[in-house]
This record gives C-alpha cells, sequence and structure tokens, in this order.
C-alpha cells in the first residue's frame, strides 16, 4: 500500500483564512515578523555571550582545580506572549524602542551553584569581566522575600557584534544554590497550578520549606568548608545591591 500523502503544515480552514487576507494586511503582519525578529536575535545573542563565559568558568574549575562551585546552568528567552503580558503589566508603549528601554529580563540566564558561597564568588567572576557591566543587583539571599524565596538576580550588559556594529544587550542572571533552586521550582509549579490563588496552609508550609532549605544550604556549607580545612564558617562576600 502507497503510503498516505505528507499533511500540509496548516489545516484547510486555516490556508482558507490566509487566502482572504487582504494583501496589506498580510504585509503588515510578515513586515511585524520581521522587525520581531531583529529586535529578539540581539537578546538570543546576549544569552549565547554570557551562557559561553559561564562554560568556560565551569571547564577551567573542572579541569584545573579542585572544586567546581557551578553545578549547572540554563536559559531561557522571553515568548513574544510574555514581552506583550509584562508590556500590559508595565503600561509599557507598545514600541520596539520602549519595550527595549523598560524591559531587561527578555534574555535570561539561571546559574545554580553548590553553596551560597559559591553564588557570590561566581558573581564576582563573571562580573569581574572587562565586557560585562552590572545595571543592577537584587539580593534576595541576603534579603529573601516575604514567601522565602532566595535568590540572587543581577541585569548584566553584555556587547553583541552584529554585522552593523555592536549592540548593547541587557541579560538577566540568576545565581542559587541547589535548595533555593528545588524549592523556587516547586514554588512555581504551586502557583501555576492554583493560579496564584494558593491555599494559606500551602503558603505556610511553602515557607516553612524555603527555612528548611535555608538551613539545609548552612549545613551543608559548614560541612565542605570543614572537608576542605577551612574553619572559618559560612562566610559570604555581599556584592553591593542597588
Amino acid at each position: 500500500m502507497d503510503p498516505d500523502p505528507v499533511a500540509p503544515l496548516l489545516s484547510t480552514r486555516a490556508i482558507e483564512a490566509l487566502q482572504s487576507i487582504d494583501p496589506a494586511t498580510l504585509s503588515e503582519v510578515q513586515a511585524f515578523r520581521d522587525d520581531f525578529a531583529r529586535f529578539i536575535m540581539p537578546y538570543k545573542f546576549g544569552i549565547d555571550e554570557i551562557s559561553t563565559k559561564v562554560g568556560i568558568l565551569r571547564e577551567e574549575f573542572a579541569e584545573l582545580h579542585d572544586y567546581n562551585p557551578i553545578e549547572h546552568i540554563s536559559s531561557r528567552l522571553k515568548s513574544p506572549e510574555s514581552i506583550e503580558q509584562k508590556v500590559v503589566r508595565k503600561n509599557c508603549e507598545p514600541s520596539f524602542d520602549a519595550i527595549r528601554e523598560a524591559i531587561t529580563d527578555i534574555a535570561g540566564i539561571r546559574i545554580v551553584c553548590s553553596f551560597q558561597s559559591d553564588v557570590y564568588r561566581v558573581f564576582d567572576l563573571l562580573t569581574a569581566q572587562a565586557d560585562v557591566r552590572v545595571l543592577r543587583v537584587k539580593d534576595y539571599i541576603a534579603h529573601p522575600k516575604p514567601n522565602g524565596y532566595k535568590s540572587l538576580h543581577v541585569i548584566v550588559e553584555v556587547p553583541v557584534f552584529l554585522s552593523e556594529g555592536p549592540v548593547m544587550v541587557p541579560v538577566e542572571i540568576q545565581l542559587r544554590t541547589v535548595a533555593m533552586d528545588f524549592w523556587a521550582s516547586l514554588e512555581h509549579k504551586i502557583y501555576y497550578k492554583y493560579d496564584g490563588e494558593v491555599p494559606e496552609g500551602l503558603l505556610r508550609d511553602l515557607t516553612d520549606a524555603a527555612g528548611t532549605a535555608n538551613q539545609l544550604d548552612v549545613t551543608m556549607e559548614n560541612l565542605h568548608r570543614q572537608v576542605r580545612g577551612d574553619d572559618r564558617g559560612t562566610v559570604y562576600s555581599l556584592p553591593a545591591s542597588n
């Protein structure tokens, strides 16, 4: 039996709808698509730049040092829908220039470290690089959110070299420990399931769990220092916050 023909990418109804759009409207849609591609591309390259820097540090520690503070990294680029939602929340003018100015977390990197002191160590190593400019720091480790959320949020700016010349691109970097990352992942799933309306009992349990995660971080760091022969206790080098 001959195989079935390849199904079209769009349904018949969708194809008919596209065919019914007048040429001027279709041209506008295509122009917007091209403009958005040009808008979002530098943010993707900004992620690539920071990912490369973190990857180099991680490989150096793995090859040349007895301890690697970076457990793993991940990245995300905001979707058009997420950008649109943030434009509405911030009451931002819906133009690409205004969005560039108002929204600084379109490109995002998450760095998960072994211990809390590693978070600040990696922060120092990254931001000491000549082409990395720190725009803003929010230290939710030193000053957790009321629900217990802990992470170090940093907005940096890096140059991306395009054919038309260099473009400075903001990238949000979140640095946290494994325990913080596990808690934050669970919090996100809970808030998503309840669409933000989380029962009071679950909120209490979630806040208690944040305290447990913090105690785990402190205990594991102290054990780590004992194994390495460092008896100073838990000492952090806090970055300047603004």
